[in-house]
């Protein structure tokens, strides 16, 4: 009995003769027998894979046959620019069953939102930031609003479950699970990821869950090459003489990069777009609108394009230097090969040799069927007084002695020691970010000083806003620069800025407003934005270390000028090997270790509490001065053996940029720096 057999009559109906769809996709297929029967389900498929319809069909079909009623499923994306891209096709797939989807989120107008609010949709699109905020609004009344809530879909779960948001999600998703009269099912889409098992249980954990991976793309066939340019501007000099005719999507690693690729491209005459998270709404939309409606250009972008947004049909996927993991980059040639006997391709085009050598790791890793596992971050106290928060304004008050019970399903709550819990409160309480009052917690004045701005805004993000302002060309919102793009030696030149492909003069800077009113100037600018930098994954800096030592990649990988780069970066790294020390001509000494930035960072701090001055980068610690060799080893050896955890001195700054750590009491404020900064477990690669 194949799958589409299960699903309602007027649902199949559709797909057969409106949607015009002969079949299902694999994982489409695969999905509904457990969705039907209720599952939890993580679902993995590369881009354009069909995820989407693999969750709500089978939802849509359980929705008409057992007449669900009101807002019956939540569906979460990482990304505003994705949920616009879904919106107007899950609306017209509701539309066609007679019942409705909408959406909600900060660019939503307040009359969208009230229709929401009095006559709740059966599907809502959101961001778990826009969740945040109804369950906690007064003109939400959330209690009835969430109460037939059956299902939640997280689109790209894998962006989320990596670093703190997830568990801001799995915190909101338990405290809708409490008003809902049911327990909604969880679905999760992603692309590949190196511990889907793990990664399902986090979204779900009873454990009676499963992995649906229909293996489709295994084995594909794929056109790969590795290049090596030199410049940005040789970049935009290739690009722009390859694959005329084509749709070219280039991916950069920065917004500053992407800005000066599409200024280069636009010289060189290519029809050129841009998208990136710093460029106004309508801007990027327009951009990408063009993009999909054209055949011969290109759009540059960041990862925000790695994330299913449709751009119509691509013919090549070009990187500019190298993404930091392989699923990043499986995500990206996911994006090309749609159409029948189309190949995936990717062209990567380097300009630095760091960026060279990162790339031939990738793809030596990407060879080898590896991909890195997706791994939540360790204590968040942090976000456990952001949710304490968030519930005293929920519940207008919330029970000293019940708060827990919203989210003690969250797996990094339900971990914390009750001690660590009571110690947190105790200094919430101490410091009046909350106030009690006949046994119930409210938010204190402390509280309110430092989140209380604009009704409690700070409280629904769980990031610190950089600094930026809003670039305005007359009533048009251009996008958003860092401040620090004003910045400038000489203060009789004007201001350049890079935004949107293209180049303005700065006429005027409000300060107090944050924003920047510019013209159009062809003179060469730039923008600037923050972000902090990640190091390198340890497994990564391995294979760096094993192509370096001779590793072959694949036949056919290297173009000509990459097979002259990777000998010379071969020859500039002769006789290096993980675990070796080296003395330079300077008496400098360096130990190779190929274990990754955080761990060698961690060493090189560790050092330095024995006296010893080293710093530490991806593949190595530098000592600044001579040394005995011996007396070094001796060292490193002791140091490695050592059991006591293996971290980096606390970052005073990056403490401060964690938001809610005025809430943290100090002791528990190193625990969670120790927590996810200890590298003590890459000390047995490297134990001679």
């Amino acid at each position: 009995m194949s799958g589409i057999d299960r699903l309602h009559p007027a649902l199949v109906y559709h797909i057969v003769n409106t949607l015009e769809w002969r079949s299902l996709r694999p994982l489409q297929e695969l999905a509904v027998d457990p969705v039907l029967d209720g599952k939890d389900a993580l679902m993995l498929a590369p881009t354009a894979g069909g995820k989407t319809e693999s969750a709500v069909f089978p939802l849509f079909s359980k929705m008409l046959a057992e007449h669900w009623d009101g807002l019956s499923v939540i569906y979460l994306c990482p990304i505003k620019a994705l949920l616009n891209n879904l919106e107007h096709r899950l609306r017209g797939y509701a539309e066609l069953l007679g019942r409705r989807a909408a959406l909600w989120h900060g660019d939503v107008g307040e009359s969208e939102r009230r229709k929401v609010r009095n006559h709740p949709p059966d599907l809502l699109l959101t961001t778990p930031e826009s969740l945040e905020v109804m369950l906690v609004s007064r003109r939400v009344e959330h209690a009835s609003f969430f109460a037939n809530v059956r299902a939640v879909v997280v689109d790209e779960i894998h962006a989320f479950a990596g670093d703190d948001r997830g568990w801001h999600l799995l915190s909101l998703l338990a405290r809708i699970q409490r008003l809902s009269r049911f327990t909604p099912q969880r679905l999760g889409l992603s692309a590949t990821v190196g511990n889907p098992r793990g990664l399902l249980d986090w979204l779900s954990p009873g454990g009676n869950g499963v992995v649906l991976d229909p293996a489709e793309a295994a084995g594909a066939e794929s056109e790969v090459r590795l290049d090596h340019v030199g410049s940005l501007a040789n970049a935009a000099l290739v690009i722009s003489k390859l694959h005329r005719g084509e749709k070219r999507l280039v991916f950069c690693d920065s917004r500053a990069q992407v800005e000066q690729l599409a200024v280069a491209l636009r010289a060189h005459g290519v029809d050129t777009h841009v998208s990136h998270s710093s460029l106004g709404r309508e801007e990027r939309k327009q951009a990408e609108t063009a993009f999909a409606e054209g055949r011969n250009n290109v759009i540059a972008a960041t990862s925000t394009l790695e994330l299913g947004i449709d751009v119509g049909d691509l013919d090549r996927v070009i990187q500019i230097d190298a993404p930091h993991s392989v699923a990043s980059f499986l995500q990206r040639i996911g994006r090309t090969g749609r159409r029948p006997g189309a190949l995936r391709n990717c062209l990567f085009l380097t300009t630095r040799e760091d960026a060279f050598l990162r790339a031939a790791g990738l793809l030596y890793l990407w060879s080898e069927g590896f991909v890195e596992p997706v791994v939540p971050p360790p204590l968040p106290y942090h976000l456990l007084a952001q949710q304490l928060l968030a519930l005293a304004l929920q519940e207008h008050g919330v029970s000293a002695v019940d708060w827990f019970r919203w989210i003690d399903s969250v797996p990094a709550f339900s971990g914390m020691s009750e001690e660590a819990r009571a110690e947190l409160t105790a200094f919430m309480l101490q410091e009046e970010m909350l106030f009690e009052d006949g046994g119930r917690w409210s938010v204190g004045q402390g509280g309110e000083a430092a989140f209380g701005f604009k009704n409690f805004m700070e409280i629904f993000s769980i990031f610190t806003s950089p600094p930026v302002f809003t670039v305005c060309h007359g009533r048009r919102e251009i996008g958003s620069v860092h401040e620090s793009s004003f910045l400038k030696s000489d203060e009789k030149e004007p201001t350049i800025l890079a935004l949107a492909g293209r180049t303005w003069v700065v006429t005027a800077l409000d300060w107090g407003r944050r924003v920047a009113l510019v013209a159009p100037t062809d003179q060469p600018g730039r923008s600037r934005w923050t972000g902090a930098g990640r190091p390198m994954h340890p497994a990564l800096a391995d294979a760096i270390a094993k192509v370096l030592a001779g590793e072959p990649l694949s036949a056919g990988l290297l173009t000509r000028r990459g097979e002259t780069m990777l000998e010379q970066a071969r020859r500039s790294f002769e006789g290096v090997a993980p675990g070796k020390l080296i003395k330079g001509i300077d008496e400098s000494v360096t130990w190779w270790t190929f274990a990754g930035g955080a761990f060698n960072v961690a060493v090189a701090a560790r050092l330095g509490d024995r006296g010893l001055d080293a710093v530490g980068d991806d593949f190595a610690v530098k000592f600044k001065k001579p040394h005995d060799l011996s007396l070094l080893e001796a060292t490193l050896s002791e140091l490695l053996a050592d059991d006591d955890p293996l971290y980096p001195p606390i970052d005073e700054r990056a403490m401060r940029d964690l938001k809610f750590t005025a809430c943290i009491p100090p002791g528990l404020l190193a625990e969670l720096w120790v927590a996810r900064h200890d590298r003590s477990s890459l000390r047995s690669n490297l134990k001679q």
